[in-house]
């Protein structure tokens, strides 16, 4: 992204992350920010390239020697203990994307705790299995995800 303050998306990240982990911790719902938590950690952690607000299908490019890959992020905040069964937001099975990346943030901090990357193509053919009304909204479990991904951070 281009002329991006980072100091200042740092700063505001660091005030926002206690707000909506204490707000998680008042009401049992999210405040709506682990998405855009989620990016900027990915990007910071993993050298990532934020893409334009609203770009179809992506969120970040990683710059590698085969070219640029197109990455899909997707968070989840959750604690040590959380069920496989949780799922993450709406995979879009029909973007122009490469890979998509699992960020799963501590819910009582919104503090990375690991990260999982798995081709866009075998999160496609598992989304298109029949039989599962949360596949066909887009919507796989952190476990499913798992299943098909690797964990790339920590390593």
């Amino acid at each position: 992204m281009d002329q991006v303050p980072i100091d200042r998306i740092r700063a505001i990240l660091a005030e926002v992350k206690p707000l909506a982990a204490e707000y998680y911790r008042l009401t049992g719902k999210p405040l709506g920010v682990t998405g855009e938590v989620a990016e900027y950690v990915a990007a910071e952690v993993l050298g990532l390239e934020l893409a334009e607000a609203r770009t179809p299908g992506y969120d970040a490019i990683r710059h590698t020697a085969n070219g640029p890959q197109r990455i899909q992020i997707k968070g989840r905040a959750c604690g040590e203990a959380a069920k496989p069964g949780q799922k993450i937001s709406r995979i879009k099975s029909d973007a122009p994307c490469d890979v998509v990346l699992l960020v799963l943030l501590d819910d009582k901090t919104l503090n990375a705790r690991e990260m999982w990357e798995a081709p866009f193509p075998s999160i496609a053919a598992r989304l298109a299995i029949p039989g599962s009304k949360a596949r066909q909204r887009g919507a796989l479990s952190i476990g499913e995800f798992k299943r098909i991904a690797r964990k790339i951070w920590p390593t």
